[in-house]
């Protein structure tokens, strides 16, 4: 495969290329008739599968150049693309192509996490306008959401500012609809995810508003909310399935999960953010404190994070799976869940993986002074000293930081190409990670 074109053991060598150069004795002692397409599909995914889970997703490739040199019939599995689709779902969690084939899908989504591990990325800052209501409110970006084309950006005033990621160049910018607030802060942006060609956001007087990203227009309010009965929204994530709130200041209503296709609520309940009860009001008027944090994964799996539990939710049964108290509080600033691992910082600087389902500790690592955080699906970004620390999750290994300084995070997102943050600086920093076929 042309999956790297290096020889070095993460680039994977040339699977799929090149032919077997054994001895011609050695040859013939295989009798490759015997052993149907099928089967070898199926023997190279679980060895290609077995290498990622082993060793991490880039000794998938290896394993397989490996598989596909033992003689010509194996080798020409590698021509079959629905393998391909099989090992691009199940290693790097991509169901969509933006390539022509499965092929080429898996070929840059390991380049692409390859250039992560060696540093190689473009950089550049994100430009847009300032308030367009001209009442001088200074923006706060509040929340940062990605998909594989835009960047959309959620502020202090309830605005949500939309990027196109191949140009660099602000697209649009949405605004709420009015009503009265509860505290300065109460349409402040708490939540904001991309579904298809849609952009939902929630802010914390429990509003959501769905845009469409292709048709030019008001944003459309799906809901509005209420905040003596619900409590204050503290973060607000979805996918294609579900839209989940994490609410805080009222008993037994931590979690309002919605269907994303009718938008009904389908269950409501939860003490999770029981104890930051009082917490969550101050939010309508100070955003400096992260309270909840609320991350759904792959399986339909939600995490919950408060600065003393985390809760792993089943949103298909509506039932807790998992749960652990801290001895130790973390930073809920630095709490986040993405595909198969979870991450938290403690007060002392110990940064913890853990497996979504089981909640069992993959890696452990130093992380001190750690502000605010992210990870994807192989790498951690934290914002520590004005600048951001990467590491890796298999093990924990501290790769380097990246070259420019952004001053403390407010926000921060990261996917399997880019990572994107809000700095001291009141600007939008994006490094893109994407490789080039």
């Amino acid at each position: 495969m042309s999956t790297a074109s290096s020889s070095s053991s993460h680039d994977g060598g040339d699977v799929g290329g090149g032919d077997f150069e054994g001895p011609s004795h050695s040859r013939q002692r295989f009798n490759t008739a015997v052993w149907p397409e099928p089967f070898l599909e199926a023997l190279a995914t679980q060895i290609a599968i077995d290498a990622a889970i082993e060793l991490g997703r880039l000794a998938a490739a290896p394993a397989l150049s490996n598989f596909f040199q033992v003689c010509r019939t194996w080798r020409s599995i590698s021509q079959s693309d629905p393998l391909w689709q099989t090992l691009t779902r199940r290693i790097w969690h991509r169901h969509r192509l933006l390539h022509p084939s499965w092929h080429e899908e898996f070929i840059y989504r390991h380049r692409t996490a390859t250039n992560f591990r060696s540093r190689s990325y473009t950089y550049a800052t994100l430009n847009f306008p300032p308030n367009d209501d001209n009442n001088n409110e200074a923006l706060y970006c509040c929340r940062l959401a990605l998909s594989d084309h835009h960047l959309a950006a959620g502020f202090s005033d309830g605005s949500v500012r939309l990027f196109h990621l191949p140009t660099r160049l602000h697209v649009t910018t949405f605004h709420p609809h009015q009503r009265n607030h509860l505290g300065l802060f109460s349409r402040a942006v708490s939540g904001i995810f991309f579904t298809g060609n849609r952009l939902v956001f929630g802010s914390l007087d429990g509003d959501i508003h769905v845009a469409s990203i292709d048709v030019p227009g008001a944003p459309r309010r799906a809901h509005l909310g209420d905040v003596v009965t619900d409590g204050v929204l503290v973060d607000f994530t979805g996918c294609s399935r579900w839209w989940v709130g994490l609410y805080a200041g009222v008993p037994n209503c931590a979690f309002h999960v919605r269907n994303s296709d009718t938008e009904e609520l389908v269950f409501i309940g939860g003490t999770l953010m029981d104890p930051d009860a009082v917490n969550g009001w101050h939010l309508l008027t100070d955003l400096t404190e992260h309270i909840g944090r609320i991350r759904i994964t792959s399986d339909d799996l939600a995490v919950g994070f408060t600065s003393q539990r985390v809760i792993v939710f089943d949103l298909r049964n509506q039932m807790i799976l998992g749960e652990e108290e801290f001895r130790r509080q973390i930073n809920v600033g630095v709490a986040d869940a993405y595909d198969e691992a979870v991450l938290f910082v403690n007060g002392r600087g110990v940064a913890n993986v853990r497996q979504v389902r089981s909640l069992d500790e993959i890696c452990r690592f130093m992380a001190r002074g750690s502000l605010l955080g992210c990870i994807n699906g192989g790498y951690c970004f934290i914002s520590v000293g004005g600048g951001v620390r990467v590491w890796e999750l298999d093990h924990g290994g501290s790769l380097y930081i990246l070259g420019e300084l952004i001053g403390d995070a407010a926000a921060m997102v990261a996917d399997e190409r880019y990572a994107a943050a809000y700095g001291g600086d009141n600007r939008i920093h994006l490094w893109d990670f994407g490789a080039r076929l």
